[in-house]
C-alpha cells in the first residue's frame, strides 16, 4: 500500500498471458523530419537529474541523451559541434529546448563530450543516425 491511504490501482489479476510483440523496425526519417539541422544546442544537468523524460525514462544527467521538440522520441542523432569538429551520439528520450533560439539540449554527458560545458551553449549540426516511429 505504501504511503496513500488506499491503493492507487485495483483490477483483476492477469489471467491470461500478453501476447508476443513485434519486433521494433528501423525506418527512413519522415519527410515531416529533415535528416539535418543546424542551430544551437545547450544543456541541462543538476535540476533534472533523476526525474522522468519524456519518454518516461529517468534523466541521467551523465548519460548521453538529448531534448528535441519535434524528432519521434527513440530517435538516434549525431550531434557535432561545429567549432571544435567533435561530435557524440545520442537517443532522444525528452522533450525541449524551451529557450528560443535553440534546437537541441543535451545531457550533460553528452555535453562534455563535445566540450562545451565551459561555454553552455555550442552551434551544433544534428543528424538522424537511425529513425524510429
Amino acid at each position: 500500500m505504501g504511503c496513500a491511504s488506499h491503493p492507487r490501482y485495483r483490477g483483476k489479476p492477469i489471467t491470461e498471458k500478453p501476447k508476443p510483440s513485434k519486433p521494433s523496425r528501423t525506418v527512413s526519417p519522415s519527410p515531416k523530419y529533415r535528416s539535418s539541422q543546424i542551430g544551437y544546442t545547450s544543456y541541462y544537468a543538476h535540476k533534472f537529474h533523476g526525474r522522468p523524460t519524456a519518454s518516461g525514462e529517468i534523466y541521467d544527467m551523465n548519460g548521453l541523451s538529448a531534448a528535441h521538440r519535434e524528432l519521434p522520441l527513440g530517435t538516434i542523432i549525431r550531434v557535432t559541434h561545429l567549432s571544435n569538429g567533435k561530435s557524440v551520439v545520442v537517443k532522444v528520450n525528452d522533450r525541449g529546448p524551451f529557450v528560443d533560439g535553440r534546437i537541441l539540449d543535451l545531457s550533460l554527458g553528452a555535453a562534455k563530450k563535445l566540450d562545451m560545458v565551459n561555454e553552455g551553449v555550442a552551434r551544433v549540426k544534428i543528424e538522424i543516425v537511425k529513425a524510429v516511429n
